[in-house]
């Protein structure tokens, strides 16, 4: 898969951050995905696994191929499949744009958190579509940086996360693009496509999503954006840091914080 660039980095906090994430959101965003025995699912951008593990999990009969551009990510993505025990998963490297495999190879596609770093998702749609199966399914699923609020918030915790949206946006992705998934399928032509948000919600009588989400999630994605921001001049260094105290004061036990994902289906 060919991306704009990754705005959050390749450290191991964000392994880390990826790894927190996806088992966090696991029963929101994957509870209702699961493919039958036999079936060939091919997995896009699968990265270091994080979302791989979730996935082979789910459907243990099915035949799971999960491509990335990059062959560190995948070597990370097999030792973490390997750690888990789990055996329906190969891992191969490959371009969404320029994929070895024939016209109809797959039974289902699966993509997660790649959209958003695309210059044109549309077209890596279309290219999926063609290795799809006729109605064979796609699912797809997003965030939408802009569907964030907290409680209480300040003008310099928005403005960081403003400025990773800015920064992804710089790179040719988009982080708001969550909110666009039904007409980038439909425009794919891709069919019966339904859209469903999926909303997290922490508060203190929620400790799991504050500590999960909150703050390993989202504002961990967010300070990983801080060398990029600060280089680029889209903020000071003291309102940065402001933004972040900010953002961790919302994690309190009088604070409250929300985001929204948004997961697509269709059928080719």
């Amino acid at each position: 898969m060919t991306k704009a660039g990754y705005v959050h980095g390749y450290s191991e906090r964000e392994n880390c951050r990826l790894s927190d994430q996806a088992n966090t959101l696991d029963a929101l965003l994957h509870g209702d995905t699961s493919y039958p025995p036999g079936s060939r699912v091919l997995e896009c951008g699968c990265g270091t696994g994080a979302q791989t593990v979730l996935l082979a999990r789910n459907s243990p009969g099915a035949r799971i191929t999960s491509i990335d551009v990059s062959q560190d990510s995948l070597n990370k993505a097999a030792a973490a499949i390997e750690k888990e025990g789990i055996a329906n998963v190969t891992f191969q490297t490959a371009d969404v744009f320029d994929m070895p495999f024939e016209e109809e190879a797959f039974d289902h596609v699966f993509v997660c958190f790649v959209l958003e770093h695309l210059p044109n998702p549309e077209e890596a749609l279309g290219c999926l579509r063609g290795v799809l199966k006729r109605n064979g399914s796609i699912t797809v699923i997003e965030g939408d940086h802009g569907s964030w609020y907290c409680y209480p918030e300040s003008r310099e915790a928005r403005r960081t996360v403003e400025c990773l949206i800015e920064a992804q946006a710089l790179l040719g992705g988009n982080s708001l693009i969550g909110r666009q998934l039904f007409p980038l399928l439909m425009k794919a032509e891709f069919s019966d496509v339904r859209v469903s948000p999926r909303i997290v919600y922490a508060d203190s009588s929620r400790p799991g999503w504050v500590e999960g989400f909150s703050k390993n999630t989202f504002i961990a994605m967010v300070e990983g954006a801080r060398e990029r921001a600060l280089s680029l001049n889209l903020i000071g260094e003291e309102a940065w840091e402001k933004g972040i105290r900010d953002l961790y004061r919302a994690t309190e036990s009088d604070g409250t914080f929300c985001y929204t994902f948004f997961k697509g289906v269709g059928k080719k």
